[in-house]
Parts: structure tokens; sequence; C-alpha cells
């Protein structure tokens, strides 16, 4: 599956780790490093860079008390690039997105949301640069989930206006997959506009393993993007006599 994801463009691949607190003798464990899978990692198809493995965690919680693992100063959390917290109930939602240090809120697409959407809770994740994520993969596997998931997506986008979402697949099959521009245009169903669909599948995946970095590292994180320089100011950096003579 890894090397599909290698082809197909993605640059960046997280390793997801799911702990669903009703089963019995759920540990947090160490994460699995990209060097045991990999011991050279591949080159980005079109690129000369290689390709950027992380690790993710996921929580599925469905009564309170799980928080409390979140809350706590476990060593191996820490040692997650991504966290990700999946709430079954309206309260757990309500918890996450106001309280919990997570990088992630998953929202359910398989079924029916038990509760509805609410502006305070998802306008302070916002704030707080906590990204809501919705999986395609469900959507190509069963008419009946593809309408689960495009029904709650429209529902969140009511709320949050198109903010903070990440698209991903939580493919465990390479046919599960999809291209960065097909699930772009995944989005559009979602309710999303281009602008916003692009986004969900770039710059909010980057933005969300830049807030797992200020996370660890619980000061923040520089990031420094270089601005291309627009047509009008390289012409008028060009000196006068200059500009003259390749007029002539």
């Amino acid at each position: 599956i890894f090397t599909v994801c290698f082809s197909v463009g993605y640059s960046v691949v997280a390793l997801n780790h799911v702990i669903d607190f009703k089963e019995k003798k759920q540990e947090i464990i160490k994460p699995v490093s990209p060097s045991e899978l990999f011991p050279s990692l591949p080159i980005v198809q079109g690129t000369s860079k290689r390709i950027k493995v992380l690790t993710r965690l996921t929580l599925v919680v469905s009564d309170p008390s799980h928080c409390n693992l979140l809350r706590s100063t476990s060593a191996n959390i820490r040692l997650y690039d991504i966290i990700a917290v999946f709430p079954k109930t309206e309260k757990l939602f309500h918890i996450a997105c106001t309280t919990l240090d997570v990088d992630l809120v998953c929202i359910n697409v398989t079924e029916k949301l038990p509760f509805y959407f609410r502006r305070p809770p998802v306008n302070m994740a916002i704030d707080r640069g906590i990204y809501f994520e919705l999986l395609y993969t469900p959507a190509i596997k069963d008419s009946t989930m593809r309408r689960y998931t495009i029904s709650n997506a429209i529902s969140l986008m009511q709320i949050c206006k198109g903010k903070n979402i990440v698209i991903s697949s939580a493919a465990e099959r390479p046919l599960e997959l999809r291209g960065p521009y097909d699930v772009a245009n995944l989005g559009l169903l979602f309710g999303l506009s281009e602008g916003e669909a692009k986004s969900a599948v770039s710059t909010n995946c980057r933005a969300t393993m830049l807030h797992g970095e200020t996370r660890k590292s619980a000061c923040g994180v520089v990031y420094t993007v270089k601005k291309p320089r627009k047509v009008e100011e390289e012409e008028t950096a060009v000196p006068a006599c200059k500009k003259a003579k390749t007029q002539a």
C-alpha cells in the first residue's frame, strides 16, 4: 500500500495506531519506527525528495473517563507525531473540541450521527488550531456509507464553513487509495469549495503536522515559505536605464 502512495504523488504518509477502549487490555505502545519498515525510504514520484513517514495515534472514546489518558503525561503519547480522537457522543465531541490536547477530531462517516454539530465547540476547536478529519474510503466501499459520509460532511460544513478540514483515506488495501486530485474532487461532494477541497489534502494536512510539533514542544514552531515574486514587482525592481534598453 505504501508503494501506491508514493506512485500517486503523496509525499507524507502517517502510520495509524488505533485504540478502542471498548476492547479490553488496550495499551498505548511505542510507535513503530519508519526505519524498521523501510531500510531506505523511497523517493516521491516526480521529485528528488524522499517520502516522510509520520506516526499517528487515534483514540476511540465512548466515555468521559477515556479522556483522562490524553490529559496524562504519558511518555508513549509524546512519541507520536499526530494525536487524533474519535468521539462517539456529543458530550465527548464538545470535550475534544474545547479541552483535549489533540491535533485531529475524527468525524464518523459510517453511520448517522447521534447528535448535531453546534457552532460554539466547533469554533473553539478552529481557534485552537484543531482540524476535523473526514474519511473517503467508506464512501467508496458501500452506497449506504456513501450517503452517511456526504450527509455528515455537509452537516459539518454548515457549521465550520469549510475551515480546518482534512480528508484522508484510512485505507488498508491499495485499491482503496485515490490520488490527491481525485480526493480534492471528492471534497466537492462533501460541500467544500474548490479552494477548500485542495487545502483539505495539502495545506491543512501540513498545518496538522505543525500543530503536532507544537504540542510536543509545548512552545511553538516557525514555518517559513518562500513567497513567489509577482511580475509587476520584478519590473519595478529593474533600473530605468536597463528597462529603456530592453524596450528599445
